[in-house]
């Protein structure tokens, strides 16, 4: 009987397979009214992804800090001015949320970031 089932299990589609896993664990949670809990969680990871982030830029820093050194002062300046802001824009939309026009500052914020951040790259990498 047993074997039977670990068969079914194994054939069965992938995301059908998925989706009742999805399934059950959110019948557990509306039974054994974990809401709360859920909720605490998702705050947590939010948290956690936060810091992620910025433990990965730390160690991209790390690594290319004997190659920022040797930029000029502007340069370093702008780079390092939009990498905090980038990460002060992530900060807040991940501790205060974001919709409407608060999203749309979010995405040009770091488009912004991210657009500094290349040019400053390309302009000292410039080979010629």
């Amino acid at each position: 009987m047993m074997e039977k089932l670990k068969r079914f299990f194994a054939e069965m589609n992938p995301l059908i397979r998925g989706l009742g896993i999805v399934s059950l664990i959110a019948a557990v949670i509306v039974v054994l009214s974990l809401e709360e809990v859920l909720a605490t969680v998702g705050g947590l990871l939010r948290i956690v992804f936060f810091l992620a982030v910025a433990f990965f830029l730390f160690l991209l820093w790390r690594e290319r800090r004997s190659d920022i050194e040797a930029w000029s002062e502007l340069s370093r300046r702008v780079f390092y001015g939009a990498i905090v802001l980038a990460v002060v824009d992530i900060g807040v939309l991940i501790g205060l949320g974001a919709s409407g026009l608060d999203a749309l500052a979010f995405f040009l914020v770091l488009g912004a970031c991210g657009y500094a951040i290349y040019r400053v790259w390309r302009n000292e990498h410039t080979y010629s």
